[in-house]
């Protein structure tokens, strides 16, 4: 039997990467100038060929700028060197490498000369906190699904597992971007879509099959992605992004994806993340076009600031008239082809990927991929100072509270009570109150959300015309429906509701619905009903199934 000698890092590699953790840690920031070769000798205790040479390795991935004369400098970690840099540190962060233990190993360097004991400066200590405690794991590719990932550098299985994402979309983008994150075992996966399957989805969606045909996006392609890996938690809603998800589900997500069509749920998507600091990552498709880009809160522009006037105009002139923008609201479907929604819902899966690890990303910039040349370009976006949607909200104060038993009332006395008597309540969607035909003389009491009010309604059953609509977004507590639930109200449940005096606001989320809205528990052991809603915890509990944890409510097999 032919033995291999077992190979060791060279102690000019264990220098790099423990320079290198040290950037990747933030000790060493972009900017900052290294210490002088005399230093760096005596404090790493190497000789001046060691160092020259991890230093010419740092500067060959980009991680240290080297000038002539002057020294070198930290450069910043992005795309074109992030991977190195954990590459050079993986030397003692995975095989445990110490360098004091490397040192021990070799009394004299490659020249046959031992480090420099005559200098005479005094160096300013570098602190490198490389961890050294990670194990390294030895996959069994057998049994393991994700094995293989345990082989990527940066790859951690934990952050995976914990991580918990949103797609917000289950056409042909979301089922490329949901089936990526089934397949990479990110840990809780929430679909969301208002929308039914069609025999056109067919042909761009993997998750669909012929028979699928009248269900729910949302709820095949979930029941699809737990069959593809049961090691994942999922969830589904059938229901309106804009106005049927409480900002609470919004406020527990790592990443939000949308694969969306419209920019009236982008825009709503957007404002949600930027309020509750969370970045999310858009798609688009169109024939053999696509274009990616990731928003995080506060860093570059975001969905709304690259809307031009025009489309700008088009949002305003459709909320202005907002009964009949909801009859409108789908402009067309938009041409696509499987082969673009692969290649950008991969980018979207590794985008995310990226902010589950705190890898650095590009915020408020776009790729473009053009399948027809297959070209790829990146452009910046200017972020815009006045954008309205650039609110974060503050300290969010968890009540107690459903919203299908918390009157307006009660949650008006919390906030006054917080706030003072001057305190009022903001909802985030208006409130339809009464219809009023001014020819006929009548006056119909709505008392809907205006998501749930048609165009059509408006129209006077008498006469015709279109009827004045009375509307309002704010609570004073003068209004003659205190006694109305939130729910009734149109304010989804796990909902973060506005409150202000004037001077401050205050934010309320309604916790009390947590264990019923989001669960992650669709499709385990026990199957649950056929629901439109967000299905509770103990509805988990019917059907019991042995073989598939869909089957029951989902046909999966023939």
């Amino acid at each position: 039997m032919k033995i291999h000698p077992v190979k060791h890092p060279t102690l000019a590699q264990v220098v790099a990467g423990r320079l290198a953790a040290s950037i990747l840690d933030g000790e060493l920031k972009p900017g900052d100038k290294l210490p002088s070769e005399r230093s760096l000798i005596k404090q790493l205790n190497v000789s001046r060929a060691t160092l020259r040479e991890a230093l010419k390795s740092l500067s060959e991935t980009r991680l240290i700028e080297v000038k002539q004369g002057v020294g070198s400098f930290v450069r910043p970690l992005d795309r074109s060197n992030y991977a190195q840099a954990t590459e050079l540190a993986l030397v003692h962060r995975v095989r445990g490498v110490r360098l004091s233990e490397a040192v021990a190993d070799s009394d004299s360097d490659s020249d046959g000369r031992t480090p420099s004991e005559d200098s005479t400066d005094s160096p300013r200590p570098i602190r490198v906190n490389a961890s050294t405690d990670t194990p390294l794991r030895i996959p069994n590719l057998r049994q393991d699904r994700l094995g293989t990932f345990d082989l990527i550098s940066w790859w951690e299985r934990d952050k995976v597992k914990q991580a918990k994402v949103m797609i917000v979309g289950a056409g042909a983008l979301g089922n490329e971007v949901a089936k990526n994150l089934a397949l990479m075992g990110i840990g809780n996966i929430f679909v969301l879509d208002f929308d039914v399957i069609e025999a056109a989805n067919l042909s761009r969606s993997v998750l669909f099959r012929e028979r699928d045909n009248d269900r729910p996006k949302a709820e095949i392609a979930a029941a699809r992605l737990r069959e593809l890996n049961p090691d994942i938690q999922i969830q589904y809603f059938n229901g309106d992004v804009r106005t049927q998800v409480g900002l609470g589900v919004f406020r527990r997500m790592d990443a939000v994806i949308g694969c969306l069509d419209n920019r009236e749920a982008r825009l709503a998507v957007n404002r949600f993340c930027h309020w509750l600091g969370k970045p999310w990552v858009d798609g688009a498709i169109q024939e053999l076009l696509g274009l990616v880009r990731v928003f995080v809160p506060e860093e570059g522009a975001c969905f709304e600031c690259t809307l031009t006037e025009q489309a700008r105009r088009e949002i305003s002139m459709r909320y202005s008239c907002p009964l009949l923008a909801r009859a409108n609201i789908l402009l067309g479907k938009v041409p696509t082809t499987p082969t673009i929604a692969s290649i950008i819902g991969g980018m979207q899966a590794q985008e995310a990927l990226k902010l589950i690890h705190g890898i650095p990303v590009e915020p408020g910039k776009v790729v473009h991929f053009n399948g027809m040349t297959n070209t790829m370009h990146t452009t910046s976006y200017v972020r815009r100072e006045d954008c309205e949607s650039h609110w974060t909200y503050g300290e969010i104060v968890e009540l107690d509270k459903r919203a299908e038993d918390t009157t307006l009332m009660e949650l008006l006395q919390v906030a006054r009570g917080d706030l003072g008597p001057e305190a009022i309540i903001e909802l985030d969607q208006e409130l339809v109150l009464a219809l009023e035909c001014r020819k006929c003389e009548t006056i119909e009491e709505v008392m809907r959300p205006i998501s749930e009010v048609s165009f059509d309604a408006a129209h006077c059953p008498g006469c015709g015309l279109v009827r004045r609509v009375e509307m309002t977004h704010v609570i004073t507590g003068d209004e003659p429906f205190l006694h109305r639930t939130l729910i009734s109200l149109g304010v989804p449940p796990l909902h973060v509701i506005r409150a202000h005096n004037g001077q401050e606001y205050r934010f309320y989320e309604l916790s009390g619905d947590l264990p019923d809205t989001l669960h992650f528990r669709h499709f385990e052991r026990s199957a649950t009903k056929p629901s439109t809603d967000i299905p509770s915890a103990d509805e988990s509990k019917t059907d019991s199934v042995t073989e598939n944890a869909a089957r029951g409510r989902v046909r999966l097999h023939e």
